[in-house]
Order: structure tokens, then C-alpha cells, then sequence
């Protein structure tokens, strides 16, 4: 049995552990809001936090995660940061296809803890490795940039 911390609560799972934390997510826990996207770590759709941490839970066995603070995008939106960065894809009308946000969403969010007054380099290279299929970057960085000024 491993015991993960996700979204505040204690978790214990009877799993593998090499089991990827995104399968612990998804199917054991049945938290599906984080997505699969490539299975190798590249695409962002599996983002979620670790100990603060954007990393993708496609890639990270689940025994990595043991002992450390999951946070997923079912617990974002509890905080001054992730109800911002909510309400600016809301408000911008970000999403299209809307299957990459959950990770957009973790990766931005883990932006504005750190940086509440991001450049559009920052923004960038706190994005890169999200992909969007439907290609609204330039509506993402508008919603980062109206989220960190909700924030000031």
C-alpha cells in the first residue's frame, strides 16, 4: 500500500509502485480531470502539482509521489491563485476542444504562485511543453496575464 496526499486528503492505494501516478489518478482514485495526452511526458495534458511542482503524472511512478503533496486540477480553485487563473479562462473564453486545460491550467497556476507579474517570456517558458491542439496560446497568455492582474 502507498499513501498519497492529494488535494489535502490521505489516499492509500494497492498499486504497483512503477505505476504511473496519472493511472493512480485516473483509476484508482478516479480523479479523471487530469488527462492522458502522449504517455511520455511531452504534451502538459497530465500536468499536476507535486510539493508545489508542476511535473506530468504520465511519466512519474507513483512511488515518486509518495509522501509528497498531490495537488490535481479537482483541487484547484480552493486558493486566491487557482480561482483567479479559473475565472481569466472563464472570462476569455480560452477553451475550445478543452482537453489540454486541466494541464494548462496546473502549469499556469504554478506560474503565479511563484511570479504574479509574469512577462510574456515567462508565460512562455512556464508554458512550454503544453500543447494545444486547438492552438489558443495567445487567448492562454491573455488569461495568465488578466489572472496575475486580478492578483495585484
Amino acid at each position: 500500500m502507498i499513501t498519497l496526499n492529494i488535494n489535502g486528503k490521505a489516499t492509500r492505494v494497492d498499486v504497483e509502485p512503477d505505476t504511473p501516478l496519472l493511472w493512480v489518478l485516473r483509476d484508482t482514485v478516479q480523479l479523471t480531470g487530469t488527462k492522458y495526452g502522449c504517455g511520455m511526458g511531452l504534451c502538459g495534458a497530465c500536468t499536476v502539482h507535486m510539493d508545489g511542482e508542476p511535473v506530468r503524472s504520465c511519466s512519474t511512478p507513483v512511488s515518486v509521489a509518495a509522501g509528497k503533496k498531490i495537488l490535481t486540477i479537482e483541487g484547484v480553485g480552493h486558493d486566491r491563485v487557482g480561482k483567479a487563473v479559473q475565472h481569466a479562462w472563464q472570462k476569455l473564453d480560452v477553451v475550445q476542444c478543452g482537453y489540454c486545460q486541466s494541464g494548462q491550467i496546473m502549469s499556469a497556476v504554478a506560474l503565479l504562485e511563484k511570479n504574479r507579474k509574469p512577462t510574456d517570456a515567462d508565460i512562455d517558458g512556464a508554458m512550454d511543453g503544453n500543447v494545444c491542439r486547438c492552438a489558443t496560446y495567445a487567448r492562454i497568455r491573455a488569461a495568465i496575464h488578466e489572472a496575475a492582474n486580478s492578483l495585484a
